[in-house]
């Protein structure tokens, strides 16, 4: 351990992790209890460096975590493993988006159901949500491996998710602990391509993701994290500078060292494999345990049992080779996975080269065994079909697979283990000299399509002028954006029509995740800010309509109230779920059929949630509406802004006077093209209102500086007047 470390104290799993987060630099830490999570973040909170909160759910928790990181903290937000079902939302789309200052997200899975209603493999989330998944063994793991965590989070600009298990955040070992390093809040950028994931936006992510995770896996086959476990059964493989570790530079008893004296895969002579200077093949996979040099036989008999494991499952499985009476390294070789996704496929591949069978222990599901079995090692592969698939491993368990899967035959004492091989010294095995041929997918002939069946399709124009959506003409939902980005707010966005105050001219949104997120969003900026010095919350709104704040706004609101934040939330309401059609919520008064029912009052609503302060603006009324977000803006509590006007294509709309450009008095400023009304063109240097299109709501009128906006009816046609 480096001169900074202080001492070794013995520490639950979720102790360490805090310390972690501690020691790490992280400003922000967010969750929801349950078991076995719960004690990570009562833990943090003994930290006075750090914020500390208990949030209304899941989701919020990941949301304020996820403003934390785009504000440039480091920030860790833990839950169980039902929890990560309610915060799958905020996950799936922060992996496309990435982070600015690391983010971890615990969880806590639960084999056996101590304390759950279901059994639940989170591996499976870092799969679909294309994330990072650790998953450590034993506190000094989760203290190490958090740190590691927030690492690769900021350098492949991703959520890091790490596994924790009910034995390994509620048992105690040593953890070696060092002081705190701090980390600066990182400067904020506005990055609307990088955080507002609308479809254009997210299209772009996309790729970006999957290169991210190319490099992710081609990372997980050289980190520290991942490789052969050495003949003391402790330490990580790849270590840069690990003693007894596999793939370190100066590993001493290192599969893959530089300078590694008993490396494994030693092939043939003095030099093991990949060892620049490996002078004997005692650890080797194939090799017999002792002999310098000797390869292994490739063949049908005997050789060292290969297991594959990871967390937990590596604690129960070095229990039941030690009650055999066998040595990781000697006459055992176990590749432990600290990265479990992606998989380290060459390191791997390279681990199971001339290997006849493996045995992959894991707990829950067969997780790891059906990536490695899609790699077509054409080995057998032993797992699944031999470990539970209900409840918790053990010992006991482990330790019969491995007599069966390797020793059928009655083991007397640990000096009568089978003998590994009986390879000739000097002389390399054909498998293993030859590289493992690619697996063949082969696919059913397409058939082919005859000419007579394809309609002919006219060539579409080569320059073709991209049509981006905008809002629609009178929507109210345009001058609070005209208004936020005169005050050079930041905006925390949301799902929904006004999503689109993102896109040019406007460009006034610099986050959208998913729904609710960004008045939880909000708070986590402040509080980030807040811990660092830095007045978030003065220079800070969250946008939200009124059916995305039934949706999942309350909760979002309910927390920056309990949780003493100061942020100012614009509930948009426009009397309607616009975006998807003009579908009734429970703010409308109406059901799905249409009938009447019970509506929601947003005033009372808010101050039922512990909100003092909330007001009522109308959007036209610009004005009002500048001098009501500059007040509560300032104001260092939490405040409500509900901005009412109808959507302009309901019939309570309420339509004006038609107006037109009095061209007398037109300067061409252009300031009425910046609230992106698509009523309102500019051609040919003069600048003109579409009548067709234009519903007399009367924005632009009130933007405007020099009267040059006027109502239709009172200008003659023609003369002055365009429209």
């Amino acid at each position: 351990m480096a001169s900074e470390e202080l001492s070794r104290q013995l520490m639950l799993g979720n102790e360490a992790v805090a310390r972690a987060a501690y020691e790490a630099g992280a400003t922000v830490a967010t969750a929801y209890p349950g078991t076995p999570s719960t004690e990570i973040t009562e833990n943090i909170a003994k930290y006075k460096e750090i914020y500390s909160e208990w949030s209304p759910n899941e989701k919020v928790a990941l949301e304020v975590a996820i403003g934390a990181s785009i504000a440039g903290a480091r920030a860790i937000c833990s839950m169980k493993h039902v929890g990560l079902n309610v915060a799958a939302d905020p996950l799936f789309t922060v992996s496309y988006t990435g982070v600015r200052g690391g983010l971890v997200i615990m969880v806590a899975d639960d084999p056996g159901m101590h304390s759950s209603q279901n059994e639940q493999d989170s591996r499976y989330y870092g799969l679909s949500a294309k994330a990072p998944v650790l998953e450590p063994s034993d506190s000094q793991e989760c203290l190490d491996y958090v740190k590691e965590a927030f690492a690769i989070s900021e350098d492949f600009d991703t959520p890091v998710i790490v596994r924790l298990s009910t034995r390994v955040a509620h048992s105690r070992s040593l953890v070696a602990v060092s002081e705190r390093s701090e980390r600066p809040l990182l400067e904020y950028k506005k990055d609307i391509a990088k955080y507002v994931m609308m479809p254009a936006m997210a299209r772009a992510r996309r790729v970006i993701v999957e290169k991210r995770m190319e490099a992710l896996a081609e990372f997980s086959c050289t980190t520290r994290l991942n490789g052969v476990v050495n003949a003391a059964g402790a330490g990580s493989a790849n270590s840069a500078a690990g003693a007894a570790s596999a793939n370190g530079a100066a590993g001493a008893a290192g599969a893959n060292g530089a300078a590694g004296t008993t490396g494994a895969n030693g092939a043939a002579g003095a030099a093991s494999a990949n060892g620049a200077a490996g002078a004997a093949d005692t650890t080797g996979i194939f090799g017999t345990p002792g002999t310098v040099g000797t390869p292994g036989d490739v063949g049908t008999t005997a050789r060292m049992p290969l297991i594959i494991t990871s967390g937990i499952s590596w604690q129960y499985t070095r229990e039941a080779l030690r009650s055999l009476g066998f040595v990781p390294g000697i006459n055992v070789s176990v590749l432990k996975l600290g990265m479990v996704y992606p998989m380290p496929k060459k390191l791997i591949m390279d681990f199971l080269m001339a290997a006849s069978k493996v045995l992959i222990v894991e707990e829950l599901s067969p997780f790891m065994e059906d990536i490695i079995r899609a790699y077509g090692t054409g080995i057998e592969i032993i797992g699944g079909d031999m470990l539970p698939s209900i409840g918790e491993l053990s010992t006991d368990i482990v330790q019969k697979v491995i007599v069966t899967t390797y020793f059928p035959e009655p083991i007397q004492a640990a000096t009568q283990i089978p003998p590994v091989g009986d390879g000739v010294a000097g002389a390399a095995s054909p498998k293993a000299a030859s590289a493992q041929p690619e697996a063949v997918v082969t696919h059913p002939e397409v058939p082919s399509v005859q000419p007579e069946t394809v309609s002919a399709q006219p060539e579409a124009p080569m320059d073709l002028p991209i049509r981006p959506p905008v809002l629609c003409p009178g929507c109210p939902h345009r001058s609070v954006f005209y208004v936020l980005k005169k005050l050079n707010l930041i905006v925390c966005g949301d799902i929904g029509c006004y999503t689109l105050g993102a896109l040019q001219p406007l460009q006034a949104i610099d986050t959208c995740i998913c729904m609710g997120a960004g008045v939880s969003m909000a708070h986590g900026m402040d509080k980030a800010g807040a811990q660092a010095g830095e007045p978030f919350a003065q220079r800070t709104v969250a946008v939200i309509g009124d059916s995305t704040f039934m949706h999942s706004g309350m909760t979002s609101l309910l927390d920056i109230v309990y949780n003493k934040g100061s942020s100012t939330v614009l509930i948009l309401d426009n009397e309607i779920t616009g975006m998807t059609g003009h579908q009734h919520n429970p703010s409308t008064g109406r059901t799905l059929s249409g009938g009447e029912t019970f509506r929601v009052d947003l005033v009372k609503l808010c101050e039922a949630l512990g909100v003092g302060h909330v007001r009522v603006e109308d959007p036209f009324d610009v004005v009002s509406l500048e001098k009501a977000v500059r007040e509560e803006t300032a104001r260092p509590e939490p405040s409500v802004i509900i901005v009412r006007r109808p959507c302009a294509l309901l019939s309570s709309f309420s339509a004006g006077e038609a107006v037109a450009i009095d061209q007398a008095k037109c300067t061409r400023c252009r300031m009425c093209m910046r609230i992106s009304c698509a009523a309102i063109s500019d051609k040919d240097g003069e600048i003109q209102i579409n009548q067709a299109l234009c519903v007399k709501c009367g924005l632009c009128a009130t933007i405007c500086r020099f009267g040059a906006i006027v109502p239709l009816a009172g200008l003659q046609n023609g003369g002055g007047v365009n429209g």
